[in-house]
């Protein structure tokens, strides 16, 4: 099925993108949510006297996203978060985590911008932002734990000894005096 995109669908096509797909993605998804119109030979008409008023539109639009790709440049964040055992952390960061730093770098993005998979340990990685179907940028970004680190706290474990066959007894002849209890041998 051969269809028009009228929004951008990160991982399929852009809009105004002349696509085939299944007819039952084409069908079921793509056209009941808005995303694209059937391709007939009226609309691909239409679609290129729109392209042709568009033209100076379309240029401005990318070269607006150039310039806030431009503002992304050398921008490197950190991210902090709880760490469980070994590099694993508490949950994962993902696009929100992201934009949250970049906020706090006063950039703003769209989450729906940033296409990477969850992360889900200590490390470093670089998520992609994508302004424009010509233009995108790659943000550096470390995941560390609390204090700073890209490794795991280690904490000082004290083993201590498991008690002896007497001391049990001792302490449970102790436990007995205090609930008023009288030993079993002095009763005689």
């Amino acid at each position: 099925m051969k269809i028009i995109m009228k929004k951008d669908l990160l991982g399929l096509g852009y809009k105004d993108e002349v696509l085939t797909v299944k007819d039952g993605y084409g069908r079921n998804y793509l056209l009941p949510q808005g995303y694209a119109v059937l391709a007939t030979p009226s609309a691909l008409k239409a679609l290129e006297e729109e392209k042709k008023q568009r033209a100076h539109k379309i240029a401005k639009i990318k070269a607006d996203a150039e310039a806030k790709a431009a503002q992304f440049e050398g921008v490197k964040l950190t991210i902090v978060a709880k760490v469980s055992d070994g590099r694993n952390i508490y949950g994962s960061v993902g696009a929100p985590q992201l934009v949250e730093a970049l906020a706090a770098q006063g950039l703003e993005v769209d989450p729906k911008q940033i296409s990477f998979k969850s992360v889900k340990e200590l490390g470093s990685y670089v998520a992609p932002i994508h302004f424009h179907r010509e233009v995108t940028v790659q943000v550096p970004f470390d995941v560390v734990n609390e204090d700073g680190t890209m490794s795991a706290k280690k904490e000082e474990v004290v083993e201590t000894p498991a008690p002896t066959a007497e001391e049990t007894a001792e302490a449970e002849a102790v436990e007995d005096l205090e609930a008023g209890e009288v030993p079993a041998a002095e009763e005689a």
